[in-house]
Protein backbone atom coordinates (compact mmCIF):
# COMPACT_ATOMS: atom_id res chain seq x y z
CA UNK A 1 0.00 0.00 0.00
CA UNK A 2 1.56 3.64 -0.48
CA UNK A 3 0.93 6.78 1.26
CA UNK A 4 -1.83 8.05 -0.81
CA UNK A 5 -3.71 4.56 -0.35
CA UNK A 6 -2.80 4.74 3.66
CA UNK A 7 -4.14 8.09 3.43
CA UNK A 8 -6.94 7.16 2.32
CA UNK A 9 -7.90 4.30 4.30
CA UNK A 10 -7.23 6.61 6.94
CA UNK A 11 -9.72 8.91 6.19
CA UNK A 12 -12.40 6.00 5.26
CA UNK A 13 -11.45 5.03 8.88
CA UNK A 14 -12.07 8.57 10.41
CA UNK A 15 -15.57 8.50 8.15
CA UNK A 16 -16.14 5.09 10.18
CA UNK A 17 -15.88 6.30 13.53
CA UNK A 18 -17.99 9.57 12.90
CA UNK A 19 -20.98 7.43 11.24
CA UNK A 20 -20.57 5.06 14.45
CA UNK A 21 -21.33 7.85 16.36
CA UNK A 22 -24.85 8.41 14.93
CA UNK A 23 -25.57 4.67 15.54
CA UNK A 24 -25.59 4.22 19.04
CA UNK A 25 -27.27 6.47 22.23
CA UNK A 26 -25.25 8.63 24.14
CA UNK A 27 -25.70 5.61 27.66
CA UNK A 28 -24.50 2.95 25.04
CA UNK A 29 -21.27 4.85 24.17
CA UNK A 30 -20.70 5.37 27.79
CA UNK A 31 -21.82 1.94 28.99
CA UNK A 32 -19.07 -0.56 30.31
CA UNK A 33 -19.12 -3.92 28.96
CA UNK A 34 -20.76 -6.54 31.12
CA UNK A 35 -17.79 -8.63 30.86
CA UNK A 36 -15.04 -5.63 31.66
CA UNK A 37 -12.94 -3.79 29.22
CA UNK A 38 -13.82 -0.22 27.67
CA UNK A 39 -16.71 1.54 27.34
CA UNK A 40 -16.66 2.71 23.29
CA UNK A 41 -16.32 6.34 24.86
CA UNK A 42 -12.92 5.03 26.08
CA UNK A 43 -11.95 3.63 22.66
CA UNK A 44 -12.44 6.71 21.31
CA UNK A 45 -10.91 8.39 23.75
CA UNK A 46 -7.78 6.08 23.57
CA UNK A 47 -7.57 5.57 19.34
CA UNK A 48 -8.10 9.32 19.00
CA UNK A 49 -5.43 10.05 21.09
CA UNK A 50 -3.03 7.49 19.94
CA UNK A 51 -3.48 8.67 16.67
CA UNK A 52 -2.73 12.71 17.21
CA UNK A 53 0.40 10.89 18.82
CA UNK A 54 1.30 8.70 15.85
CA UNK A 55 0.96 12.08 13.61
CA UNK A 56 3.36 14.24 15.85
CA UNK A 57 6.07 11.27 15.83
CA UNK A 58 5.28 10.86 11.97
CA UNK A 59 6.06 15.22 12.13
CA UNK A 60 8.83 14.77 14.40
CA UNK A 61 10.39 12.52 12.08
CA UNK A 62 9.78 14.34 8.89
CA UNK A 63 11.56 17.10 10.50
CA UNK A 64 14.19 15.71 11.77
CA UNK A 65 13.67 16.64 15.71
CA UNK A 66 14.16 12.80 16.63
CA UNK A 67 16.98 11.21 16.83
CA UNK A 68 18.65 9.00 13.91
CA UNK A 69 18.70 5.39 14.91
CA UNK A 70 19.90 2.04 12.83
CA UNK A 71 17.44 0.48 15.21
CA UNK A 72 14.35 -0.86 13.37
CA UNK A 73 10.70 -2.77 14.11
CA UNK A 74 10.59 -5.51 16.71
CA UNK A 75 9.58 -9.48 15.91
CA UNK A 76 5.80 -7.72 16.61
CA UNK A 77 6.29 -4.45 14.61
CA UNK A 78 7.31 -6.29 11.30
CA UNK A 79 3.89 -8.97 11.92
CA UNK A 80 1.88 -5.74 12.50
CA UNK A 81 2.74 -3.47 10.06
CA UNK A 82 3.42 -6.52 7.10
CA UNK A 83 0.10 -7.90 8.16
CA UNK A 84 -1.81 -4.92 9.31
CA UNK A 85 -2.91 -6.58 12.58
CA UNK A 86 -1.98 -7.82 15.30
CA UNK A 87 -1.21 -10.87 16.34
CA UNK A 88 -2.40 -11.03 20.05
CA UNK A 89 -4.62 -9.51 22.37
CA UNK A 90 -2.29 -6.56 23.22
CA UNK A 91 -2.83 -4.65 26.30
CA UNK A 92 -1.85 -0.91 26.56
CA UNK A 93 1.72 -0.82 28.18
CA UNK A 94 2.10 1.02 31.77
CA UNK A 95 4.20 3.47 30.38
CA UNK A 96 2.32 4.54 27.61
CA UNK A 97 -1.05 4.42 29.72
CA UNK A 98 0.49 6.86 31.97
CA UNK A 99 0.79 9.08 29.73
CA UNK A 100 -2.63 8.73 27.94
CA UNK A 101 -5.44 9.33 30.19
CA UNK A 102 -8.30 7.58 28.85
CA UNK A 103 -11.61 8.57 29.80
CA UNK A 104 -15.11 8.71 28.93
CA UNK A 105 -15.51 11.08 26.83
CA UNK A 106 -18.46 12.83 25.39
CA UNK A 107 -19.81 12.39 21.36
CA UNK A 108 -19.00 15.56 20.86
CA UNK A 109 -15.39 15.52 22.32
CA UNK A 110 -15.54 12.14 20.13
CA UNK A 111 -16.10 14.54 16.99
CA UNK A 112 -13.99 17.27 17.78
CA UNK A 113 -11.26 14.83 18.31
CA UNK A 114 -12.18 13.18 14.74
CA UNK A 115 -11.87 16.51 12.84
CA UNK A 116 -8.45 16.96 15.18
CA UNK A 117 -7.14 13.96 13.63
CA UNK A 118 -8.17 14.28 10.15
CA UNK A 119 -6.89 17.93 10.12
CA UNK A 120 -3.19 16.59 11.34
CA UNK A 121 -3.40 13.38 8.73
CA UNK A 122 -4.20 16.48 6.04
CA UNK A 123 -0.98 18.01 7.40
CA UNK A 124 1.42 15.36 7.66
CA UNK A 125 0.09 13.25 4.74
CA UNK A 126 1.64 15.57 1.98
CA UNK A 127 4.68 15.86 3.74
CA UNK A 128 5.29 11.91 4.04
CA UNK A 129 7.56 12.04 0.32
CA UNK A 130 10.16 14.25 2.47
CA UNK A 131 10.76 11.63 5.01
CA UNK A 132 14.36 10.01 4.61
CA UNK A 133 13.60 6.97 7.14
CA UNK A 134 16.53 7.65 9.07
CA UNK A 135 15.39 9.63 12.07
CA UNK A 136 13.13 7.44 14.25
CA UNK A 137 10.76 7.48 17.54
CA UNK A 138 10.58 4.29 20.09
CA UNK A 139 7.42 2.57 19.97
CA UNK A 140 6.75 0.76 23.36
CA UNK A 141 5.62 -2.73 21.35
CA UNK A 142 6.24 -2.42 17.73
CA UNK A 143 10.00 -0.94 18.05
CA UNK A 144 11.84 2.06 16.47
CA UNK A 145 9.43 3.29 13.93
CA UNK A 146 9.83 5.96 11.47
CA UNK A 147 7.43 8.28 9.93
CA UNK A 148 5.79 5.91 7.17
CA UNK A 149 5.76 3.26 9.42
CA UNK A 150 3.93 5.32 12.41
CA UNK A 151 1.86 6.46 9.52
CA UNK A 152 0.60 3.09 8.39
CA UNK A 153 0.45 2.24 12.64
CA UNK A 154 -2.45 4.76 13.02
CA UNK A 155 -3.99 3.17 10.08
CA UNK A 156 -3.45 -0.19 12.00
CA UNK A 157 -4.86 0.69 15.14
CA UNK A 158 -7.59 2.73 14.29
CA UNK A 159 -8.89 -0.45 12.08
CA UNK A 160 -7.78 -3.15 15.65
CA UNK A 161 -9.82 -0.87 17.56
CA UNK A 162 -12.92 -0.56 15.00
CA UNK A 163 -13.13 -4.08 15.21
CA UNK A 164 -13.49 -4.08 19.51
CA UNK A 165 -15.97 -1.34 18.84
CA UNK A 166 -18.56 -3.84 16.54
CA UNK A 167 -18.15 -6.89 19.00
CA UNK A 168 -19.44 -4.23 21.60
CA UNK A 169 -21.93 -2.93 19.40
CA UNK A 170 -23.01 -5.83 18.13
CA UNK A 171 -23.81 -7.16 22.17
CA UNK A 172 -26.02 -4.26 22.38
CA UNK A 173 -27.94 -4.97 19.38
CA UNK A 174 -28.08 -8.81 20.81
CA UNK A 175 -30.10 -7.61 24.10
Amino acid sequence: MNIAAERKAIEEALDTYRDLLDEVSDEQFAETPEQGGWSIAEIYSHVLQSTLGASIAVERCINGTCDTSRKGLSWMGRFVLFFRRFPIKVKTPAAVASKMTISKISMEDARNLIIKCRHRIDTIAPRLAEETGIHKISHSILGMLNGKQWFKFALVHLTHHLKQINRIKNKFNTR
